[in-house]
Order: structure tokens, then C-alpha cells, then sequence
């Protein structure tokens, strides 16, 4: 049994009948393993021997994964990390080279075909964003080119000081196209993203935490799983209408005006006031005790 933050790792699955019991589960993927510990579920990417490269059942699963996170009322957060000695290294070059390999001689042909594939894997880290449950990253090791997108489609994220993050693609002649172009400016500013996307150089840990792309650093992987874990299981144990519904606002507010965002909050709350959690929330602060929010 190991360890994260104090809370018992299940290695075994068990998916009884028995909602409690079934609070520990692990669920079978290919490039993943996924567990559920509680009201948090990890997803630790595990292709560890190809240094976590982004190949296509990754793409596929990413799907897989967040749609259940996303519909499962008993997970409240999601943690994202990977097994081996990196985060991610991107794209499996496999998948270039299919891509490749699949380009006739019509342009306007390729370009449907070429076009299609894109979407697929925007909407793939699409999944992430868009999961009503926060989701937290834990990036050790280098996270370069898709790596960045998948991050960056995080709500936050965590590193260790031996943390590399770099948006490789002017490197192998291409824009990023997968969402780190699209999202990074929100959280970094815009600058910066272009002085990284135009050159391609590496941003270590102690930058990206001064940067404000991750928001705290650690020694080591074990730590940083811990601490990310004890992160996720605090917004876990808070009402889970009340966390979704300002991952929502977040979201909204960010595409849109000021006025709009209030608009759109005011409208939203105009139901959410009356959840039940709402009524628990102020009577356990007033009796000076912890609320057990319903799933």
C-alpha cells in the first residue's frame, strides 16, 4: 500500500455494488492507469519506456477517461501525472509519420484529411478543459511540445524542480496547433508565450513558477504527487455544486466580457442558490462543524 498525502493507494480493484466500496477502484486503459481513491480520481499517463509520447490510443483514451471523470457524481477532482522519469516527451513521431504516409496528391483532399486529425486531437484536450471537475496537474521531468497543450488545458499545475517545459514545435517546422497557443497567453501572458513558441527554448521549474504556469514547486516526484494529492482531496471534500459551478464561471468568464460573465453567474446562481449544499455550507459554519456534501 503506498502512500499519497496520507491517503491509502488501492492497488486491487474493487467495484462492488457498495457505493463506499466502490470509492477504490482502478480501471484498465492502455496508456494509462487510472485509479479512483476516494472522491479523487489519478490518471497517471504510463508509457514510461517511451518517455510518455502522446501515440494514439493516449488520444483515444484522454476521451475515454474525461468523459467518465466528467459524468461519475463520486469524482469530485482529477489528478493528472505519469509514470517513469518524464511527464511527457509529445506526440508519438509515429503518428507524424502515419500522417505522413496518408497524404495522396489532391492539396484539397490532404488538407480535409489533415484537418480532421487536428480537431480530433483538439478535442481531445477539449475533454479536459471542459470536464466540470477541476483537474490538476503533476508534471515532473521534461513536458515538451503536446505535453505543454495537455497541461495547459489543466485547470492548475504543480511541478517538481527538475520540471523542463518547452513548445517544441517551431523545432520540427510546424505551429503548435493542439491549444497551447490558444490557452498559454491566460496564464502566462502573452510575451512570454511568444518569446517560447518563436525559439523553442526550454523553461525550467523555478521559471514556469515564476511565470505563474505552475503554481508551486517540489523536490521530487513523490513529494509532488503527495501534495497534489492532498490539494485534491481538500477541493473534494468542499460541495461539488459549488466547485463546478466556479470552474464553470471561470471558464465563461474567460471568453467573454465582464458584463457578460456577470450576466451569465447571475443566471446560473439564480438555481444553484437553492442546492441543499448551500443550506449545509452556512449551518456547518455556523454550528462549527464539516459539512458531507451529497455526490
Amino acid at each position: 500500500m503506498v502512500e499519497y498525502g496520507g491517503i491509502p493507494s488501492i492497488e486491487s480493484v474493487r467495484c462492488p455494488s457498495d457505493p463506499q466500496n466502490g470509492r477504490f477502484r482502478v480501471l484498465d486503459y492502455t496508456a494509462f492507469k487510472v485509479k479512483q481513491i476516494d472522491r479523487v480520481a489519478h490518471v497517471r499517463l504510463n508509457r514510461p519506456d517511451k518517455a510518455n509520447a502522446m501515440n494514439e490510443d493516449v488520444w483515444r483514451e484522454i476521451v475515454e477517461i474525461f468523459a467518465w471523470a466528467d459524468a461519475e457524481p463520486s469524482i469530485r477532482a482529477v489528478v493528472l501525472s505519469a509514470n517513469g522519469q518524464s511527464f511527457s516527451s509529445g506526440i508519438d513521431l509515429a503518428i507524424m509519420a502515419g500522417l505522413e504516409a496518408s497524404l495522396g496528391t489532391d492539396a484539397a483532399r490532404n488538407a480535409r484529411f489533415l484537418r480532421r486529425k487536428i480537431r480530433e486531437f483538439q478535442n481531445a484536450l477539449n475533454r479536459i478543459e471542459q470536464c466540470s471537475k477541476p483537474v490538476l496537474a503533476a508534471i515532473h521531468g521534461c513536458c515538451y511540445g503536446s505535453g505543454v497543450d495537455l497541461v495547459a488545458a489543466c485547470d492548475m499545475r504543480y511541478c517538481t524542480e527538475n520540471a523542463r517545459f518547452c513548445i517544441k514545435e517551431v523545432d520540427i517546422g510546424m505551429a503548435a496547433d493542439v491549444g497551447t497557443l490558444q490557452r498559454l497567453p491566460y496564464i502566462i501572458g502573452d510575451g512570454l508565450v511568444r518569446e517560447l513558441a518563436y525559439t523553442a527554448r526550454v523553461m525550467s521549474g523555478e521559471e514556469a513558477r515564476q511565470s505563474g504556469l505552475v503554481n508551486a514547486l517540489f523536490t521530487d516526484h513523490e513529494s509532488l504527487v503527495s501534495a497534489v494529492m492532498e490539494i485534491a482531496h481538500l477541493i473534494a471534500s468542499k460541495s461539488p455544486m459549488a466547485v463546478q459551478s466556479t470552474k464553470e464561471m471561470l471558464l465563461y468568464s474567460r471568453d467573454h466580457s465582464v458584463e457578460e460573465g456577470l450576466n451569465h453567474v447571475a443566471t446560473w446562481n439564480a438555481a444553484m442558490l437553492q442546492s441543499d449544499d448551500l443550506k449545509q455550507a452556512i449551518t456547518a459554519q455556523m454550528t462549527q462543524q464539516t459539512p458531507e456534501f451529497d455526490d
